[in-house]
């Protein structure tokens, strides 16, 4: 099995209504290439806040007494700390420089997914409102100007429990379900698997993350081909949603 992963790098700095279609198409005519049957889009998060026009502008915030206590024990700027309160379904844990909250998507991560990087001084992009609904709405423009069966995921970079570093992670996806049950197959001694399943929207978030870097790679956007399980988990309803554990599942928060 061959995997081939290439990121665009003819995409512009983008700014709100800026077509990411249209983008992404002529990005890989400017590289000579198109997609093809089963190739996984995979979109840094902050482009699509930026094209959806999704800032905090941080100079306007204005911090509450519970945003200043939190900014205390966290080392973090007031107004940011405000901005993740507002994001947020629940804070979590805090922690010198991070605070873990389940966003308004039911992610549990630090900072509310809130990035200050790869945007312009005083501004901050937060998760988009609807990744899901983002990733449907690029899957299916593309797949009627193409006429190819393609999947679009959305990525960000998280962190871990018990690990150090990040990695990319999937926030939204359409065309491809994020989670490979494999519950009932055969090992290679023929036993069933029992409770398989595979973070498959993460695994391909992770590696395209090998391209677009965190800093002034400049990839925003890398298409993943020659994915053989494509035909198995290709699913024009997909949402991310299966990925995300109900709270009453996670142990770690009873």
């Amino acid at each position: 099995m061959k995997l081939e992963m290439f990121g665009l790098t003819e995409i512009p700095l983008v700014v709100e209504g800026d077509n990411l279609v249209e983008l992404i198409l002529s990005s890989l005519k400017k590289q000579k290439n198109s997609l093809k049957e089963g190739d996984v889009i995979l979109i840094a998060e902050t482009l699509i806040s930026k094209v959806e026009g999704n800032y905090i502008d941080l100079k306007k915030i204005n911090p509450s007494l519970e945003a200043k206590k939190i900014a205390e024990k966290s080392n973090k700027d007031p107004k940011l700390v405000e901005s993740i309160i507002k994001e947020s379904k629940e804070i979590i844990a805090i922690g010198h420089n991070f605070i873990i909250s389940e966003t308004k998507h039911g992610f549990v991560c630090a900072n509310a997914g809130i990035d200050e990087s790869n945007v312009e001084d005083g501004l901050a992009t937060p998760m988009p409102i609807n990744p899901d609904k983002s990733a449907q709405k690029i899957y299916k423009s593309l797949k009627n100007k193409t006429e190819k069966e393609i999947g679009v995921i959305i990525t960000d970079t998280q962190g871990r429990a018990f690990r150090n570093g990040a990695v990319g992670v999937a926030i939204g996806c359409s065309g491809i379900k994020p989670l490979w049950e494999r519950i009932g197959e055969k090992d290679l001694y023929g036993r069933s698997l029992q409770t398989t399943e595979i973070a498959i929207a993460d695994e391909l978030a992770a590696s395209a993350s090998l391209l677009m870097g965190q800093a002034d790679e400049g990839i925003p956007i890398v298409i993943i081909r020659g994915f053989s399980n494509f035909d198995k988990l290709k699913d024009s309803q997909s949402n991310i949603k299966p990925l995300i554990r109900a709270k009453e599942l996670d142990i770690f928060r009873k």
